[in-house]
């Protein structure tokens, strides 16, 4: 076989090399001893060596091996024959160039001169190889310089850009700290400026708010007038003077300056512009009262004068001469000319005072339980004031089953019956103040209603309205404690204009025209109209509205008649800008359609003479900023003259909602 002929081959091969004709010696198994011994003695140069120096190496030197990976058979040789030269004579005596019977002082020199030419060549390497040493040392040092260098470079490099940085960071930190010095200087100079002018501004606002109450003063100094001339009006008969146009004037301008006075309770001191006006009503009634008390002198002098011809024409003529002198005149036609009022009447005004003073009494009578300290009975006062309270919030327009739920509970509490509330057993009888306290709060809850549910949505009137008549019928007490919040709040719902007293404080005279204040700050003009709306609302509504389930021959406890009354009131006193147009319009928009279902051609009177008579007087009062209201009572009652109909108002409660 083919690869059988190629192992014949390798074999000749392997035969044929050096390492192949080298002589073995079998015996060496049997002297190992020997061998290791040999081994472990110091190596030491052969008697031969000077021959190796002079025959073998001169021979390597000249002729060099071409390649140092395969070198040349005759460098083979040679180390064979190194090899041979080498070995001990005793072991390989066959391989010694000469005889073994060379004379020993030879073999001496031999000697010598072997060891004399190895060192010169140890000597040639070490100089080799310290040249070569020196050479890749010098390499590294130069490839050191040049890698330092260039690191050097690198950092230098890296540094400029750092300095340049730093450099552009300073210049721009300089900058932020000049305009920061630039800045801090004028705020400085602000400050300074803020410091030297605060002793001004604190003596401008002195001098400000004295001269604002100066104005003010001023302007209350119109009403004290105006009763100059209701103090004139008890003598108009002793003087036969009449003072009707100068009354009319001076409710007139009563009403202006209260007008002034609301307007400027939400900046707290009239303007400059309201000075001027009130500086001009002022003067005014300044002369009307210069005209009435000359006209009152000249009164006197003529009747003087007229005695005195008299008393001389009797001296002249006598006794029967004498004949009493005729009676004053009332005017044409023997009729006074009658002028609206600011005040309330008195029968009215008494009414008012009896409600105050009720639910003044009421609050005496549980006062023991609003002030008592006991745990115990805190807990009754905080559950009878929940089943009071919270009934009254969800009264809706859901469904009319629902409503009657509210009502009865309502009742039934009020009745001295047990009640559940927030999962509690509740009933008046758990105190002795119990019933008032109940009926104080939930009389306030309606009104609270009013103020604030109804003002926001006006539909929500009616089902709060028919719920407070219903309990009002069964529990008159809890009518009139509600007709005293009312009255409380909402003073035009009596009708009544508070008047400001001497030595009265600004803010107590402000709460008692119905307006909230807070910290001295009074609420805002808007704010205000929309409460008193809703409350007005709320009242015109009660009036009309009866509880379906109740006793249908029964009166009205406050009908029909109460509204009638408060209109007819209302239109016999000065209007006030912006308040009379804006409860007007709410009232006869909620009762209007009822009241002319009562009053039929009476109620048409009523309104024709508010469009001829009472239009006017309110135009005269109000702003041009305030004749929204004004504009919008107009354009509803022109609209209800035209079509001879006042509408159902919106929320109204029909039949169909009590069958739900």
């Amino acid at each position: 076989m083919p690869s059988e002929g190629r192992c014949w081959e390798t074999l000749q091969a392997l035969r044929s090399s050096n390492t192949g004709r080298l002589c073995y010696h079998r015996d060496w198994l049997l002297r190992g001893e020997d061998v290791l011994e040999e081994c472990m003695t110091l190596p030491k140069l052969s008697s031969y060596s000077g021959w190796v120096v002079d025959h073998v190496l001169p021979h390597t030197q000249e002729n060099p091996p071409p390649s140092e990976t395969s070198p040349s058979p005759r460098y083979t040789s040679a180390l064979d024959q190194a090899s041979c030269v080498l070995k001990s004579p005793v072991r390989n005596s066959a391989c010694s160039p000469a005889s073994s019977a060379t004379p020993n002082g030879t073999k001496d020199k031999q000697e010598m001169r072997g060891t004399e030419g190895l060192r010169q060549w140890q000597e040639e390497q070490e100089r080799k190889v310290r040249a070569l040493s020196e050479m890749a040392s010098e390499q590294l040092k130069r490839f050191d310089e040049q890698k330092e260098l260039k690191q050097h470079k690198e950092f230098q490099d890296l540094r400029e850009v750092m300095e340049k940085s730093s450099r552009e960071a300073l210049g721009h930190q300089e900058k932020l700290k000049a305009e920061h010095r630039h800045r801090a200087k004028i705020l400085n100079l602000k400050l300074r400026e803020a410091e030297q002018q605060r002793p001004k501004q604190a003596e401008q606002e002195r001098l400000r708010r004295e001269e604002g109450q100066g104005r003010l003063r001023s302007l209350y100094e119109v009403p004290q007038l105006s009763q100059q001339l209701d103090a004139s009006e008890q003598h108009r008969d002793l003087l036969q003077i009449d003072l009707a146009a100068a009354r009319t004037r001076g409710n007139q301008l009563c009403s202006l300056i209260s007008g002034i006075i609301r307007a400027t309770s939400e900046s707290g001191y009239p303007t400059a512009e309201n000075q001027a006006e009130a500086e001009r009503a002022l003067q005014e009634i300044r002369d009307l009262l210069t005209n009435l008390g000359a006209c009152e002198d000249k009164k006197w002098q003529d009747e003087e004068e007229a005695q005195v011809k008299l008393q001389e024409s009797q001296m002249q003529q006598g006794p029967e001469a004498h004949k009493e002198s005729p009676a004053p005149s009332q005017g044409p036609g023997g009729k006074q000319n009658e002028d609206l009022q600011v005040k309330v009447q008195d029968s009215t005004m008494q009414w008012y005072q009896q409600l105050q003073d009720g639910a003044t009494q009421c609050v005496l009578a549980f006062e023991g339980l609003t002030n008592s300290k006991d745990n115990q009975a805190k807990k009754i006062k905080m559950d009878l004031q929940k089943a009071a309270t919270i009934p009254v919030s969800q009264i809706s327009t859901i469904a009319g089953s629902k409503l009657k739920e509210i009502f009865d509970k309502i009742h039934s509490l009020l009745s001295g019956k047990t009640v559940q509330s927030g999962g509690r057993a509740v009933s008046v009888t758990l105190t002795p103040q119990g019933l008032d306290f109940v009926q104080y709060k939930l009389a306030e809850k309606f009104v609270k209603q009013g103020e604030e549910e109804v003002a926001s949505h006006h539909e929500a009137a009616f089902p709060i309205a028919v719920v407070a008549s219903g309990i009002w019928d069964l529990h008159p007490r809890v009518g009139e404690l509600i007709l005293a919040h009312l009255h409380k709040k909402c003073p035009y719902s009596v009708p009544f204009y508070p008047a400001f007293k001497e030595g009265m404080a600004l803010e107590d005279y402000q709460r008692m025209l119905g307006y909230q204040v807070k910290d001295s700050k009074v609420e805002q003009q808007d704010n205000f109209l929309k409460r008193m709306s809703g409350m007005i609302r709320l009242y015109a509504a009660i009036i009309q509205l009866r509880w379906p389930y109740g006793n249908r021959q029964e009166v009205h406890p406050h009908g029909l008649n109460h509204g009638w009354r408060w209109l007819a009131q209302i239109l016999n006193m000065e209007p006030l800008s912006d308040v009379t147009a804006t409860l007007l319009f709410d009232f006869l928009e909620v009762c209007g359609h009822a009241l002319m279902k009562q009053y039929q051609v009476q109620f048409w009177k009523m309104i024709i003479l508010i469009k001829e008579d009472y239009f006017p007087r309110i135009e005269a009062i109000t702003s041009t900023r305030q004749m929204g209201s004004f504009i919008r009572l107009k354009q509803f009652l022109e609209k209800c003259l035209q079509r001879k109909e006042i509408p159902v108002p919106k929320g109204f409660l029909t039949s169909s909602f009590w069958r739900s």
